[in-house]
């Protein structure tokens, strides 16, 4: 008589490899996951591990997680792009939204928000409707933020005078504002 466990023991195991089927969210979700702690997107459909080197162009649609060295363009029009914490990119990124666990060289569009984790490096402009930056992240460049919405002409003159730059570009310094 056939039985359920009968099959799974002569299938592959399912952690072979150290891969498995599961969603990060689930138990037995990816081995990755596990040992580093940081959530893989769960969304991506493809993925570039360290073992894999590419020089070119990326398009697309659909979600992609980079955690190998890549060289070029990337441009996923409504897709995310994740540079995983070995990742090394150095591209100018066009994408939905773009999470920066590594390091990227080059300038970065994120259209509706960009994010850099505490251990991402960032050399280049970013220009995105949001942005949110861990402790420990290192940016290097410009930031240009773009709402959307219509520039009050007044607004813009008092922040100006304020000393904000004109625009909608944002530069950072440290030490404490005056009220």
């Amino acid at each position: 008589m056939w039985k359920k466990e009968d099959v799974k023991s002569q299938a592959v195991p399912e952690n072979a490899a150290g891969f498995s089927t599961g969603s990060p969210t689930e138990p037995g979700g990816s081995a990755r996951e596990a040992s580093t702690g940081l959530p893989v997107s769960s969304r991506a459909s493809a993925c570039i591990s360290q073992g894999i080197r590419i020089k070119g162009e990326i398009t697309g649609s659909e979600d992609l997680f980079i955690d190998g060295p890549f060289e070029g363009k990337v441009n996923l029009s409504n897709g995310s792009l994740t540079v995983g914490p070995n990742g090394v990119v150095k591209a100018d990124i066009f994408a939905r939204e773009v999470i920066v666990r590594g390091r990227v060289d080059g300038k970065i569009v994120g259209r509706e928000k960009i994010q850099l984790w505490s251990t991402g490096t960032v050399a280049g402009d970013l220009q995105t409707e949001r942005l949110m930056i861990e402790d420990g992240a290192v940016l290097r460049g410009r930031v240009e933020i773009e709402t959307g919405k219509p520039i009050d002409v007044h607004a813009e003159a008092r922040s100006v005078a304020a000393g904000a730059s004109k625009g909608g570009v944002v530069s950072a310094s440290s030490g404490s504002a005056a009220n």
